[in-house]
This record gives structure tokens, C-alpha cells and sequence, in this order.
């Protein structure tokens, strides 16, 4: 099983979609359109029109006097509701569904799905605690990265990336790893960062780094597979930075980061918006360094710090079976 059906995967969060503008999303080797209406509720449905194919992310939206909208094929102008029914040209009776919505689990911003399968693992509740006691900061762009979803993982779980990848952007001379605790899915890992301190170019380009110490202790909290939570304490914010992951297909993985955020200094009001473009710089380096990887290397090298990765390979090779160490 190599894209982990049964798992939930964050869609999207509320933010992300514009009211009645068409949003396409893709998972497991298929595409779908989601769209909000005006009544906040958020629909799914394959993307392709049953009659020729279009794609109805491509369209636009009828909003109707409930205040529910249909999604418009781009290329016949046929509506279709969220049901996946149309009225067809000269009749005024409704289809049988043609499209077949996919199911979607809504708690609050957060759109989850299991993809249609059976779930074989919950939702964790995290994703409400921050939303309660935390300001939401926004959201980065979405990445859809040419890597299949194993790979993701494991780069998000490389410990000692750190000093390599993200180098330019924290100069980072050391990973001391600190500690790994394994819950079966949920597992925590405590690190230092030693970096040099930042250039004034640095600062300028870049705000959000006067929030960020010479050493970084970082702490992620990973939920297997769909999302890891970095938690960053410093003396202006307290900030959660959500990195989740999607599989498309086979071959792409989308990710995309939420931020949230507790100020603790005045200062951290001015600069808040930087964490978000943080985040998203963070994702661009993966991506960057994903795309310069040479397919089924064998690994010859085995560094101090790979615990995080032999969770994510048990895991995955193990799912859904929780297997503890």
C-alpha cells in the first residue's frame, strides 16, 4: 500500500477557498473541484464533466436564491450541483447523479477526507486546540512536488537536513538531537539548532527572523501521515507551524503549511505575517532539494540521526498496524 488509503488527509482550510470560485484538489490519482457557497458549505465532486470531460475547476460558480451554489463546466456551461446532478439544455427535469461527491468531514476551518476509503485511523484533535487558543496567521501557497508521499515524509523526518537545506536561510553549523519519543503514530522529537547570527540583508529580506534564536530548540510533534506540527517558542511569539501532506498520485505530493501564533511582545504584532512567508521559504528549499535527488539510490550512509526516519519507514510499511519499537 504505497499512498496509505484509510488515512485522513487535510484537504484544505476554510481559508483557502474563495466563495463560489472553483478550487481543484487532487488525491489518490484523481482530481476533484471543491467550492464553498454562500452558506459555508464546501462541496466536492470529481473534476471532469461527464459529458466531455472538462474540467469544472475551470469554470465558475451559480449562486442560487438559498444561497447554494452549482459549479459550471467551462466548456457547455451545464451546472452541476452537489450531488453531481444537471438539467440538461431544453428539459427542466433534473438528472440521476452523474458525478459522485466525495465524502468530506468538516470540523470548524479544517476539511477533512478519507478519500472514500474505510478509515483506518482517526482525525487528531490538535488541529482544534490550536484553532481555539491560537490566532490563525494564514496559510503558504500550495507545492504540488514531484516526489511520491514515502519521500515527503522522510525528508520532513531528516533531522540533519537541517544544516544542509535550510542552510542559506538559518545558517545552521550543528544539529545536536536531543530526544525521540515513540507513540506508535504519534511520535515527538526534541533537537538544537546551532546557528550563526543573521546578516542585516538577512533581517531586511526577512523579518520574521529577529523572532528566531541563535539556538533553536526545536520540537516537532509528527501525526503519521498527514501532518507535523513544529512548535517554535521564542521570547516575542509563541508559533505552530502545520506542514500537511497529500498524496495526488502515485508520483506528487502536495504540502502546503498553516500558521498560528500567540504574541507575547508587541514587536511580534509587526512582524506576525513574516512567519507565514517563513514557512513557505522553509517548503521551498524542501521542494528545491527534493527535485536534485536521484531516484532509487541505494543507501550507503547511515548518519546518528535517522530515528525519525525509521518511524516514518515503519510506519509506512506497516500501515495500519501500529508496530511500537
Amino acid at each position: 500500500m504505497t499512498l496509505l488509503q484509510g488515512a485522513p488527509w487535510l484537504l484544505a482550510h476554510r481559508s483557502m477557498l474563495k466563495p463560489n470560485q472553483p478550487f481543484k484538489i487532487s488525491l489518490y490519482g484523481q482530481d476533484y473541484v471543491l467550492w464553498q457557497d454562500n452558506t459555508g458549505k464546501i462541496n466536492c465532486l470529481p473534476n471532469a464533466c461527464p459529458h466531455l470531460g472538462a474540467m469544472l475547476s475551470e469554470g465558475w460558480c451559480v449562486t442560487k436564491a438559498d444561497g447554494s451554489s452549482t459549479v459550471v463546466c467551462p466548456f457547455h456551461a451545464l451546472e452541476f450541483d452537489s450531488n453531481g446532478c444537471t438539467v440538461l439544455p431544453n428539459s427542466n427535469k433534473q438528472t440521476k447523479p452523474l458525478l459522485q461527491p466525495l465524502e468530506l468531514i468538516i470540523q470548524g476551518d479544517f476539511i477533512w477526507t478519507y478519500g472514500g476509503y474505510e478509515p483506518k485511523i482517526i482525525i487528531p484533535t490538535i488541529l482544534k486546540d490550536f484553532a481555539s487558543e491560537y490566532e490563525f496567521l494564514g496559510h503558504t501557497k500550495n507545492f504540488s512536488v514531484k516526489t511520491e508521499l514515502l519521500t515527503m515524509l522522510l525528508n520532513m523526518h531528516d533531522y540533519d537536513h537541517q544544516n544542509g537545506t535550510h542552510r542559506p536561510l538559518f545558517e545552521i553549523e550543528k544539529v545536536d538531537f536531543k530526544q525521540f519519543i515513540d507513540n506508535g503514530h504519534h511520535s515527538h522529537a526534541y533537537f538544537d539548532l546551532i546557528r550563526k547570527p543573521p546578516k542585516l540583508n538577512d533581517l531586511l529580506k526577512n523579518p520574521g527572523l529577529l523572532a528566531i534564536p541563535n539556538t533553536i530548540n526545536a520540537h516537532l510533534e509528527n501525526f503519521f501521515p498527514c501532518f507535523v506540527v513544529v512548535h517554535g517558542e521564542s521570547p516575542v511569539a509563541s508559533v505552530k507551524q502545520i506542514h500537511f501532506f497529500i498524496p495526488e498520485s502515485e508520483t506528487h505530493t502536495r504540502t502546503y503549511v498553516l500558521v498560528y501564533g500567540k504574541v507575547k511582545n508587541p514587536v511580534a504584532h509587526l512582524i506576525k505575517k513574516n512567519f507565514v512567508r517563513l514557512a513557505e521559504v522553509i517548503v521551498e528549499q524542501d521542494v528545491d532539494i527534493l527535485g536534485k535527488l536521484y531516484p532509487n539510490i541505494p543507501q550507503h550512509i547511515k548518519l546518528n540521526n535517522e530515528i525519525g526516519m525509521d518511524w516514518v519507514k515503519r510506519n509506512f510499511e506497516n500501515f495500519p498496524m501500529i508496530e511500537h519499537r
